[in-house]
């Protein structure tokens, strides 16, 4: 496992090291996890991010077609 320090600016950002960044293929914008475990902060990159392979293969996103995903898993959870 790769350890890093880094520091909390006054605007609580941290930096993400290069070596993490290059290795999890993370750009500018991207989109990450933050979640509390304990006493612990932990950051991911989302599975299955669609937008951003979109994105990465040139693809526009139908963001209409996002909200009839949504609201039909909406439905099925309220069912």
């Amino acid at each position: 496992m790769e350890e890093y320090r880094v520091r909390v600016t006054k605007n609580f950002h941290i930096a993400i090291p290069a070596p993490i960044r290059d290795k999890l293929g993370l750009r500018a914008g991207d989109s990450l996890i933050v979640r509390l475990e304990g006493d612990r902060i932990i950051v991911e990159k989302p599975k299955g991010d669609v937008t951003a392979l979109r994105i990465r293969l040139g693809q526009r996103v139908d963001w209409r077609l996002v909200e009839e995903a949504v609201a039909e898993a909406a439905e099925r959870t309220t069912d």
